[in-house]
């Protein structure tokens, strides 16, 4: 094994704000891994919606939509600086006590949630995640427990591996929450970024029909991943497209952008149905007619991350193939800043990775600062 630095580089959160609070440092500690946890040699990190939320303040308080907050209201575990990034895949380094040796050297995919729970406790009331509540992979090596770490031997590159972890968790528990079943419809929302695209395939892994609302531009790439059909969010009347593309009711939403669409969601669900949502990236705040929801009888739920056991599913869909990775492009981990610009324009379709600029020029691709 290669001998591990005493400090390494990595991007840190220096506090809440814009892009100037990313400070490349090249002389971070190198982190040691306690008992019970494994160094990981990052690879990849793929990039989330989550992560500039959280270095922009910008979850509100259950008070005050405005006011900056970090992911978890009320019960702060994010201290600065912070090094972010969730979705880490990389090589085991080292080991803490404990530790099997053979793991050393494993290919790992890192569930990045800690669950504060035993095992076999499912609830998510008190979740955090690595990259949050302790610093993650946007850096050359992190530490994590070792129960957390994930061998991968499913011949996909890493920075395309880097692409599942946190969308398709959450894609699979908003599912799950939704209780999505076999020839059922599911309408989804932000169909062409990270989590959207994951709802798209694990629905058909499901055996249920996913239909996509999407942007001009991206129709036949959400239909090669599994849309059953697709219809543009800015048409003029959303209820009505939707009828006239499925035929049929609807029986989930699931809803990643919220805004001005979401009582029209509401609208399109069957008696019964059931909506889920993950994320709010066209507006937080909506306008609820609670007669919708009473009157159709609709179930409403509310779903972040996933549980252990998603996440082993989740390991079994990618060992066996039934899911594919969509990796728009790779930005090395000095370019975070333009990386995340080139996220908050949704152009592309997927996930963006960044890649540890000592592994760029074997997992990267090309690049042109």
């Amino acid at each position: 094994m290669t001998p591990i630095p005493e400090t390494m580089t990595a991007m840190l959160l220096t506090g809440h704000g814009g892009p100037d609070q990313l400070v490349l440092s090249h002389d971070v500690p190198t982190p040691r891994p306690a008992a019970g946890e494994v160094l990981v040699d990052v690879h990849a990190c793929g990039m989330n919606n989550t992560d500039i939320w959280v270095r922009e303040g910008a979850y509100g308080s259950e008070t005050d939509p405005g006011a900056v907050s970090s992911w978890r209201r009320g019960r702060p575990t994010l201290e600065f600086p912070r090094i972010q990034g969730a979705d880490i895949v990389g090589r085991i380094a080292a080991l803490g006590a404990g530790v099997d040796p053979e793991r050393l050297g494993q290919r790992v995919m890192v569930d990045f949630s800690l669950y504060h729970r035993p095992e076999g406790d499912d609830s998510l009331a008190d979740i955090d995640y690595i990259g949050h509540g302790r610093d993650g992979g946007y850096a050359e090596y992190v530490a994590v427990p070792a129960e957390n770490a994930y061998e991968i031997t499913a011949e996909i590159p890493d920075a395309a591996l880097a692409t599942f972890c946190c969308a398709y968790l959450t894609a699979e528990q908003m599912l799950d929450r939704a209780r999505l079943a076999v020839g059922e419809r599911v309408l989804v929302t932000g169909a062409s970024g990270g989590v959207g695209s994951a709802v798209i395939q694990l629905a058909r892994v499901r055996g249920a029909i996913p239909y996509a609302v999407t942007s001009a531009g991206k129709e036949d790439a959400l239909r090669a991943i599994g849309a059953e059909d697709v219809v543009l969010r800015d048409v003029e009347d959303l209820v009505g497209a939707v009828e006239a593309m499925i035929g049929a009711p609807v029986d989930v939403v699931a809803d990643l952008v919220a805004g001005e669409m979401f009582n029209d969601l509401l609208r399109i669900l069957r008696p019964e149905g059931r909506y889920t949502t993950a994320g709010a990236i066209g507006g937080p705040v909506v306008q609820l007619d609670l007669r919708t929801m009473y009157l159709k009888q609709l179930e409403l739920h509310g779903s972040s991350q996933g549980t252990r056991t998603a996440f082993r599913r989740l390991v079994g869909h990618i060992q066996e193939g039934r899911i594919r990775p969509l990796l728009d492009r790779t930005f090395p981990l000095s370019a975070l800043r333009e990386a995340q610009r080139a996220f908050g324009a949704k152009t592309f379709i997927g996930k963006l990775v960044v890649v540890p600029d000592r592994h760029w020029e074997r997992v990267g691709a090309p690049y042109a600062p």
